[in-house]
């Protein structure tokens, strides 16, 4: 069985788009961009870039951008959005490209997406040069413990966050808008002891807050934690 990402695709492309959903126009995308910005940077790969909206993105701020992607529709679409663009069917766990090849890895909304993430990551070190920045974002590990997301009341009203078997490693099939993808649940220490493994130094740790938007949507990605951006540094 796949992880449902082909036969979610156009409906994954129906919902996001070019914009992109809510919560990445305006939390990811603000936070993201942030921090890239401060820094210049000469060649970036996007790992599971989908339909390529970072890749663009990035090259309209003149980074040149390398898209890889398992999936065959998303990649499609992203070279009709972008014919110019360079978007390669490649998997996390074994990037085609040589040790150093770039000096921004970016990997956004990946990582639970990727049953070895261990792998996923030694992978996305070695392809990073020396002084390169790995910009990771990823759902915190409260959002990932349940299937459903939020609790709501009859009404439709947010409640709470329900937080389960925090500390275990599992897969879950989370569905919306006809979107049916299998999620990979970890504890923030698993992403955290495999990074500081590899020899990184986190320079860059938020949760970011809503910028704009509606105020009563902004109101509940202010109720809990949603996302994290984590930026790492590999050694000269």
């Amino acid at each position: 069985m796949g992880n449902g990402w082909e036969e979610s695709a156009e409906a994954w492309i129906a919902a996001v788009g070019e914009r992109g959903d809510w919560a990445r126009q305006h939390v990811l995308d603000p936070a993201l961009l942030e921090r890239i910005a401060q820094r210049r940077y000469w060649r970036a790969l996007d790992v599971g870039c989908g339909e390529g909206r970072m890749c663009r993105k990035l090259q309209a701020r003149a980074i040149p951008t390398v898209g890889i992607d398992p999936t065959a529709a998303l990649l499609e679409r992203a070279r009709a959005l972008d014919p110019g663009g360079d978007y390669r069917a490649a998997g996390a766990e074994a990037l085609p490209f040589a040790d150093g090849a770039f000096d921004l890895v970016l990997s956004c909304l990946t990582l639970i997406d990727i049953p070895d993430f261990r792998q996923a990551l030694r992978e996305m070190v070695r392809v990073l040069e020396p002084g390169g920045t790995l910009l990771i974002a990823n759902l915190t590990s409260f959002a990932s413990t349940s299937a459903n997301g939020s609790v709501r009341d009859a009404d439709g009203r947010f409640l709470y966050f329900p937080v389960d078997r925090y500390l275990e490693e599992f897969p879950m099939w989370v569905a919306w808008k006809g979107i049916r993808i299998e999620n990979w649940h970890r504890p923030l220490c698993a992403y955290m002891g495999e990074l500081l493994h590899h020899g990184l130094r986190l320079v860059h740790f938020d949760e970011p807050a809503p910028v704009g938007g509606d105020a009563e949507v902004a109101a509940n990605y202010r109720r809990a934690p949603w996302f994290l951006v984590m930026e790492w540094q590999k050694p000269r």
